[in-house]
């Protein structure tokens, strides 16, 4: 099982991390949970294109494995960002370690008041490089400890993020992101890619990223997307944005900015859907308004 350790001062000290197991349930009734009951809340990004009037729930359309919801309430979130910087640590990542601390330093100048950020750098384990801290000179300092050896166990990386660093903050917490600096090679993971994303969708985690050149160009890869593939469908699965490495800068003000002035919470009770499936989602906003969130939830685990 994926752990997340803490480097500090050049030692690994290693944080032990309890995984709760999950039983999947053999029923594929349609009932649903409580939570359910009381209506399902996803995070969305919504901007008016040339208008600076409010976005209501009137200009909005959802769907659910194709079948129309109705949407109780949409909201405008104007709570601080919680943002996990998730930094590819590796020995053949094609960038230099200096291009990487200054592409993650980025959003230290970026954030707003009251977001914090949370780094962590991964090879054949994550790494705590920096726990939550909205001080720039605290961070730069952290950053003393990247370096590149071993192979990029992606995957197990997002898993342990989003069970020991995410998890613990919803549903109190509800604006969370991870921003990936890497290329979405994973190479050796025990983490199933599949059920990893499933985890972050269930969480409403936005992944977004900062992408690098493929280094495998494109080769396939048995049992495994390839990076490129990865990289989509972490992005268009969980409603996030990418971006290339050379234009850390506009990323890290891009990011932050739709984190704090475009981020909404949507509420609805699902119908003529099961939880015990994978339930497709599509919103759809009228013209002239552009609109992002997950592309699923996951089945509901009995």
């Amino acid at each position: 099982m994926t752990r997340i350790s803490t480097v500090k001062a050049g030692v690994l000290i290693f944080a032990t991390f309890f995984g709760a197991a999950l039983v999947l349930g053999q029923s594929r009734n349609v009932s649903r949970t409580s939570a359910e009951l009381d209506g399902v809340v996803i995070t969305v990004a919504a901007s008016r294109k040339d208008d600076k009037a409010p976005i209501k729930l009137d200009n909005l359309s959802l769907y659910e494995n194709s079948v129309e919801q109705k949407i109780r309430n949409f909201a405008f979130d104007p709570s601080p960002s919680k943002i996990v910087l998730l930094i590819d640590n590796s020995q053949t990542l094609p960038t230099d370690i200096e291009t990487m601390k200054r592409a993650t330093m980025e959003f230290a100048y970026e954030i707003f008041e009251g977001d914090q950020l949370f780094v962590i750098a991964y090879d054949e384990k994550p790494e705590i490089i920096q726990e939550w801290t909205d001080d720039a000179k605290k961070m730069e300092t952290s950053l003393a400890t990247f370096r590149k050896r071993g192979n990029p166990y992606l995957f197990d990386a997002l898993t342990a993020t989003s069970k020991e660093v995410l998890a613990p903050l919803v549903p109190g917490t509800r604006k969370v992101a991870i921003v990936v600096i890497g290329d979405g090679l994973d190479r050796g993971s025990k983490s199933d890619f599949t059920k990893t994303l499933a985890e972050l969708q269930g969480l409403n985690v936005t992944v977004y990223f900062l992408q690098i050149p493929d280094r495998t160009n494109g080769a396939f890869r048995r049992n495994q997307p390839k990076a490129r593939e990865v990289v989509t469908r972490l992005v268009e699965g969980t409603g996030g944005l990418v971006f290339p490495l050379e234009d850390a800068q506009n990323a890290a003000k891009t990011i932050c900015d739709e984190l704090r002035n475009n981020r909404y919470n949507l509420s609805y009770v699902p119908t003529n859907t099961s939880s015990f499936d994978q339930r497709r989602i599509f919103l759809l906003g009228q013209d002239g308004i552009t609109v992002r969130t997950k592309a699923a939830h996951p089945p509901t685990i009995k």
